[in-house]
């Protein structure tokens, strides 16, 4: 047979270079290059195919040399033809590699029939050595017999075969690849590798290697990654939960239940990967004792085939573990990704369905980014509640078999002990968890709130009085944090420490019992003892993680259980032209105290609204305006009656207006076809054609983050067109009209309302009274209730009513402004113009602003990165300290292990008291020193995590505006929660874990090179291209890590933006259009997770490889080794260590590309430690003194504006001067309030300044300059809290001033309708108050701070009339003296102040007093002034 085979050899060798030398001429002949640059996916396997071909062929020269120098010079024909062969057929491997494959899609055929000619061969020698070793059956001599390099080619001769059909896949996949192609293109093959993929690509995760070859060669966007299979995505993942949670609601309703039954199949097959990666895991211990016997017992002439099958077996048993722990692990983490996918969804069909008790953004935020993720990561640790007793009984097992039944229970007790001990330590962590849980909810709350009114606490310079409050929460965090880590550090000690204790233990039992003890039985206790340490470790931190997921789905479980609100369906009315009945009937608002809780809004007789009906709704503040709308909504929730009943399609504009972030036509379009023609009349009659035809996108622009980038007026123009477009069968307005200008407002009532709509029935709320002649209906609304409803003409006759009360105040404005222009206008004819031609170019800077995605580092993490967090803490002085302690316990605990074995080597070599001393004290040695590394590096952990958060948080509070107008809050809370999370607790023990793997795994090459030095070299090779392998992968991972982070702000942002609008949604009944954005939005992250989970063990597969061969080739070198050449202690350490190597090192490869992923995390929050940050809050050397300022006086010079180098000027040299103590109005379209806002140095000038009593605002700092102003910005703000604290957040006034400013306001009745006065609750946002309270509630706190210079920015736009005269009256009697500059739509708000500024289009266009303006009939005032007469005088009962 050995002849056939030479035979087979000589015909390769002849047939290999037959196809050479043609192949050459051929190409010559052809004129053919012979060099082509392979792509980099090619190169991959085409490299390690040679590298293997070479490694045969140095096997088979090398044994043939030690057969000629061992052997009295004879060589075997066999390692002669063998050797010669692979060489040829390596030089055959590297010259088709670089050759042109224009024509040839695989390696040439004769290179492929040689491999598996080669390993089918190899096949046949394993197993007839087996089979004759194992069954004692005597072959023929006519057969094969193996030899040591038969059995370490054939690993690698089927690495050639894979190889060659891996390199064919990947030529095709490059010839299919054009050589440029589009960055964002994603190519043809990608759109479901997995699913697509076989078993042998699925068990080797070959399916990767096009999204890697791509990674390669250009940055990777979301295109480039292939979708998730189907099973994984958000809308079947969803389905299934909810067929689950259908199934339980039969029963007892249980979440858990539910996805255990949503996932059950997928969990089973699952199950079955971790129970043959731990039964295989337990055979090397099994066998560690045969071989070192085997070692003892061998002599220098004796066989060597018996140590052979030992370590083929050893080498089976790792790669099958290495195997199904792959597969184990990613189905785990694909499992967690289906269970992420659907319970984000679950979340979102909850929150857009609650309006009765609206979820707080940072509840929702702490329910995906912490209770989700727990969640998903909890199906990788689900297996250890079976596993757990599986290990310890195979560990027992084998102790038994080794050691008997008395130190099998002693293990079995101590281990249990150990088990005890971490119980409690266990409770605890759960205990501590829990509460850092809710701190951090408090945190993030208290996060979100702040930075949606991070605009109102610069302006009033607020934000070091709310950072504080920010960093008390996260004091409180750390301070559980502390103890939470401190606790973690004694669960890592008794990890550590529990191998040691029960291995005293039991080797202590053994020696009082008189057992015999012999190095094999040691050593294969040792190794059941470091792999029985596992499951001990992993019972606290199972008992912890079962814990934290119970905590985690209860949460979920509470959240998604809350009471339902039952939406008002829309009736189909065949009957009769009513479109809404209102039934009898009271509403509230839910609060916390049953018995606080008093009707919101009361309906006492039915009213029947008939179709193409104009009803209008009025009252004074805080009468229930708005509540009436929303009952009519079914937004409140109802305590009695029949409710009420909306037939057909509804469109609402609410108060408060609600933009999306996205395009002004996406905004009107609301998930509607373009129709260009209505779409143009819809821009036209709410007045936004001329704003749309100055931006420089058109409809295009793109908005901020709740439309931060428009001015109030903009919005509601907005959201109005989108009611309008929508084409509804009932409109519902909730004051729209108050936020825009007289001309706009004039101009959107009668060509939107009378005339667009006059067919449609059109429910609007409104304070502007001259609006309600035109209505069908009157209703108007005192505390609570429909105080009158009628026609306006039947109510206005009525001297008694409620609206001749109102009227009559109205009416009092009107006069005071037609006698002002009665008085001051010469004779001439009113010209009336219309409101289309008098639309002037206002261009808001910010809005043409593109809001773009998230900016990502690319390539490598930097080594800066890197330094900053190891230094952040004492400057990096305890690292070394660390790194020694972990040295120190590696030496012991291998000192302790190599004492053992050599004591029991030979009897009486040492008293058997002795060798438990000092076993028992070296190995305490090393217990201690894991003790010290885990306090240092909680230590360490807890300070870079607070100086990384204390850095990240002051840039951002110290951020100008302009950071927040382009950066989503959502990004923002992303760090803040996600990225703080794992700077808190994971990145420090992930760089630790990397160091202590490498340090364990340099000592065990140390060790085995020790007994065979060989070992280094081989090491250094296989390091070599492991870390080619990691170089190769990290360039892929590193961009999937990083678009985890970036795709899972926008999940954050649509929730937030959906609650906000919860009730526009549903009322346009767009709930499954943003349910499919969701969608999407998950499906976009879990792709990029799948695909990260994926690399990761794509990355492991092959590295386990590599060096479980090296552990085989170190057994094979034991084996071959002669007996005197060899200690039998030192090389059954080794290879008990061994056992270890490949564990060791795919945590270190593994570890130090997952560190570098995690380390995003600090790349991202460093990246908000530089943000452009404001002037300095104080400049020391120029600080004005404490009276200023005195008198008030402003002088505005030059000053010129500009929001962004790349956009236009917004205020182009304005020159003007605001006497102190006199009262400025300031008049012009919409969008002109901003611009005075450069008072506050929210904008810093482009050029001219702006002096207050003299001194240059621009040389002093923002908080001297912003604390001496007062400003009410036109959006009221309101903080979670009490009315005490949202009045005087600094707490510098007492309780009288208080009750003085809140009298002032005519807000103190309200409040003292509530039995806890000025504790009285704010929920968030100020939900639980009127738009109009809301504002009167910051005109307080402008009265109570008492300035000399006062910003009225559209204070009283959402105030009654009556309101809004006595709160005039008010602010001229408090602030008599004080310089106040009102910018305001009212004319009556500003026709009695001393001097009235009208901009156009940025500059000056009029400044004077009134009466003088008024003078003359052509001034842009005068126009304002007519326009408000002529719409007043529309009441004809005036």
């Amino acid at each position: 047979m050995d002849i056939s085979l030479e035979i087979f050899n000589v015909v390769f060798f002849v047939v290999l270079l037959t196809w050479v030398l043609l192949d050459i001429m051929r190409r010559r002949r052809d004129g053919r290059s012979l060099i082509h640059r392979a792509g980099r996916g090619c190169e991959v396997f085409a490299l390690v195919t040679i590298f293997s071909n070479a490694l045969i062929s140095i096997f088979y020269l090398g044994f043939g040399v030690y057969e000629y120098w061992g052997g009295g010079r004879n060589v075997s024909c066999k390692s002669i033809f063998s050797g010669m062969t692979w060489i040829l057929a390596t030089v055959v491997t590297f010259y088709a590699k670089n050759r042109t494959h224009s024509e040839q899609n695989r390696w040439p055929w004769v290179l492929i029939i040689w491999w598996i000619f080669a390993c089918s061969f190899y096949l046949l020698y394993v197993c007839l050595y087996l089979i004759t070793h194992f069954i004692s059956i005597d072959l023929p001599h006519i057969l094969l017999k193996a030899n040591i390099v038969d059995f370490a080619s054939f690993p690698l001769s089927i690495l050639l075969c894979f190889n060659a059909f891996s390199y064919d896949a990947q030529k095709k996949n490059d010839l299919k690849q054009p050589l440029l192609e589009k960055e964002d293109e994603a190519p043809p093959e990608n759109t479901d590798t997995y699913a697509n993929a076989g078993i042998w690509s699925k068990a080797t995760f070959q399916w990767l290697n096009p999204l890697f070859r791509r990674g390669r060669i250009q940055k990777l966007e979301l295109p480039h990654i292939p979708y998730v299979p189907p099973s994984e995505r958000a809308k079947n993942a969803s389905s299934v939960l909810d067929e689950s949670l259908r199934k339980q609601k039969m029963e007892d309703s249980s979440l858990s239940k539910a996805i255990m039954q949503a996932i059950g199949k997928s969990l089973a097959i699952n199950a079955a990967f971790a129970g043959v990666n731990t039964a295989s895991s337990y055979v090397g211990p099994f066998l560690i004792t045969n071989f070192v016997n085997y070692l003892l017992e061998k002599h220098d002439n004796s066989s060597i085939h018996h140590g052979l099958i030992l370590a083929f077996t050893f080498f089976i048993a790792k790669t099958l573990e290495s195997l199904s722990q792959r597969q184990w692990y990613f189905g785990a983490q694909v499992i967690g990704v289906r269970v992420r996918a659907a319970l984000t969804l679950l979340i979102y069909q909850k929150s857009i369905s609650i309006k009765y008790s609206c979820p707080s953004n940072g509840k929702i935020v702490n329910l995906i980014n912490v209770d989700v993720e727990r969640i998903g990561d909890f199906c990788w640790y689900i297996h250890g509640v079976w596993l757990l007793p599986v290990q310890v009984f195979l560990a027992l097992a084998i102790l038994y078999r080794n050691l008997g039944a008395a130190p099998s229970a002693a293990a079995l007790l101590s281990t249990i002990l150990i088990m005890v001990c971490n119980t409690p330590l266990a409770k605890m962590q759960k205990r501590l968890h829990s509460k850092i849980m809710e701190e951090k909810d408090s945190r993030i709350k208290v996060t979100s709130e702040i930075l949606k009114n991070i605009r109102v606490l610069k302006l009033h310079s607020w934000e070091p009085t709310f950072l504080k409050k920010l960093l008390q929460h996260r004091e409180t965090e750390r301070n559980l944090l502390k103890r939470y880590l401190y606790t973690s550090s004694a669960v890592v000690f008794l990890f550590w420490a529990s191998p040691t204790l029960v291995s005293v233990t039991t080797f202590g039992v053994c020696i009082i019992l008189n057992t015999p003890l012999t190095i094999g039985t040691v050593l294969s206790a040792l190794a059941t003892f470091r792999i029985l340490g596992e499951p001990i470790y992993n019972f606290p931190e199972l008992i912890s993680m079962i814990t934290q997921t119970k905590v985690s789905i209860d949460r979920i479980q509470e959240f998604v259980q809350e009471d339902q609100m039952k939406l008002i369906p829309c009736h189909d009315s065949k009957v009769s032209n009513v479109t809404v009945v209102l039934e009898p009937g009271e509403y509230a608002w839910k609060t916390s105290e049953q018995d606080l809780k008093t009707p919101t809004i009361k309906i006492t007789e039915k009213i029947k609204i008939m179709k193409g009906s104009k009803v209008a709704v009025c009252g004074s503040v805080g009468s229930g305006k708005s509540s009436l709308l929303l009952s009519i909504l079914g937004e409140i929730p109802k305590i009695s009656g029949a409710g009420a009943k909306v037939y057909g399609t509804k469109a609402y504009v609410s108060q408060s207006a609600w933009i999306q972030t996205g395009t002004i036509r996406e905004n009107v379009l609301f998930g509607k076809e373009m129709n260009r023609g209505c779409y143009e009349d819809v821009l036209e009659i709410c007045a936004l054609d001329h704003d749309v035809n100055t931006w420089a996108d058109g409809d295009l622009t793109v908005v901020g983050e709740r439309g931060m980038t428009l001015s109030g007026g903009e919005k509601q123009r907005v959201q109005l067109a989108r009611a309008v477009y929508s084409d509804s069968d009932v409109y519902i307005f909730d004051d729209p009209f108050s936020a825009v200008d007289a001309h706009t407002g004039t101009h959107l009532f009668k060509k939107c309302l009378l005339q667009h709509l006059s067919m449609k029935t059109v429910i609007y709320a409104t304070h502007q009274l001259e609006f309600l002649e035109a209505a069908d209906l009157v209703l108007v609304i005192k505390d609570g209730k429909i105080a009158e409803s009628g026609k306006y003409e039947d109510l206005i006759a009525d001297p008694n009513g409620e609206l001749v009360r109102q009227m009559s105040v109205h009416k009092k404005s009107f006069d005071q402004v037609n006698t002002c222009q009665q008085d001051n206008r010469r004779p001439h004819q009113v010209n009336l113009i219309k409101v289309s031609e008098e639309k002037e170019a206002i261009n808001n800077g910010n809005l043409s602003e593109k809001s773009h995605e998230e900016e990502a580092e690319t390539g490598r993490v930097k080594w800066r990165v890197y330094s900053t967090f190891v230094t952040s803490a004492y400057r990096g002085a305890l690292v070394p300290v660390i790194l020694v302690c972990q040295v120190l316990f590696q030496g012991l605990q291998m000192g302790s292990n190599y004492w053992i074995a050599w004591g029991t080597e030979k009897e009486d070599r040492v008293s058997k008291e002795r060798l438990m001393w000092v076993f028992a004290l070296l190995s305490a040695g090393s217990s201690i020193f894991i003790l010290g590394r885990a306090v240092f590096l909680a230590t360490i952990a807890l300070q870079t995590a607070q100086r990384l958060f204390l850095g990240m948080i002051t840039s951002v509070f110290r951020a100008p505006i302009s950071f927040f107008d382009s950066t989503p809050s959502s990004r923002i809370l992303s760090r803040c929660s996600t990225d703080q999370s794992t700077v808190d607790t994971d990145i420090p023990y992930r760089l630790a874990g990397l160091v202590f793997a490498l340090v364990q795994l340099i000592s065990i090459i140390i060790l085995m090179s020790q007994v065979a030095w060989q070992v280094f070299i081989l090491c250094l090779g296989v390091f070599a291209l492991s870390m080619w392998y990691q170089a190769y992968y990290i360039t892929t991972a590193r961009e999937l890590a990083r678009m985890v982070g970036i795709r899972k702000a926008p999940i954050l942002h649509h929730f937030s933006e959906s609650i906000a609008g919860a009730g526009t949604v549903r009322c346009f009944n767009q709930e499954d259009r943003f349910m499919m954005k969701t969608m999407d939005l998950i499906d976009d992250y879990s792709r990029i997770v799948f695909h990260n989970y994926g690399t990761m063990e794509w990355l492991s597969v092959r590295t386990n490889f590599l060096f479980n061969l090296v552990y085989f080739i170190v057994l094979i070198i034991l084996v071959s080794l002669p007996r005197s050449a060899i200690d039998p202690s030192m090389a059954g350490l080794a290879a008990t260590y061994g056992l270890n190597l490949n564990v060791l090192q795919a945590w270190v490869i593994w570890n130090t590309c997952n560190v570098e992923n995690k380390m995003i995390s600090v790349e991202r929050i460093l990246q908000f430690t530089k943000t452009p940050i404001e002037a300095p809050l104080v400049i020391e050397d120029s600080r004005p003194v404490l009276e200023w300022p005195m008198a008030g006086k402003i002088e505005i010079e030059n000053l010129r504006v500009q929001y962004n180098p790349a956009l236009p000027t917004v205020l182009k040299g304005i020159t003007c001067t605001f006497p102190g103590g006199k009262k400025i109005g300031v008049v012009g379209r919409t969008g002109s309030g901003k611009s005075i806002q450069a008072l506050f140095r929210i904008v810093d000038p482009l050029g001219g300044q702006i002096l207050i009593d003299g001194v240059d605002i621009s040389k002093i700092g923002l908080q001297d300059l912003r604390s001496r102003l007062s400003i009410i910005p036109q959006d009221p703000t309101l903080f979670q809290g009490t009315m005490r604290t949202n009045l005087d957040p600094l707490q510098q006034h007492s309780d009288q001033e208080l009750w003085e400013v809140l009298n002032q306001c005519r807000l103190a009745e309200i409040i003292r309708q509530d039995q806890r006065l000025l504790d009285t609750p704010v929920a968030e946002d100020g939900e639980n108050w009127s738009v109009g309270q809301r504002q009167l509630v910051c005109l307080a706190r402008v009265l109570l701070k008492k300035r000399k210079i006062i910003v009225l920015d559209e204070a009283t736009a959402s105030i009654d009339t009556a309101t809004d005269t006595l709160i005039q009256q008010t602010i001229r009697k408090e602030t008599s003296g004080c310089t106040v500059i009102t910018v305001a739509h009212r004319i009556p708000t500003v026709i009695d102040n001393d001097l009235v500024l009208v901009l156009d289009e940025g500059r000056v266009s009029e400044y004077d007093s009134p009466a003088r303006l008024l003078e003359d009939s052509s001034s842009a005032f005068s126009k304002l002034v007519e326009e408000f007469l002529r719409r007043s005088s529309m009441n004809k009962g005036l």
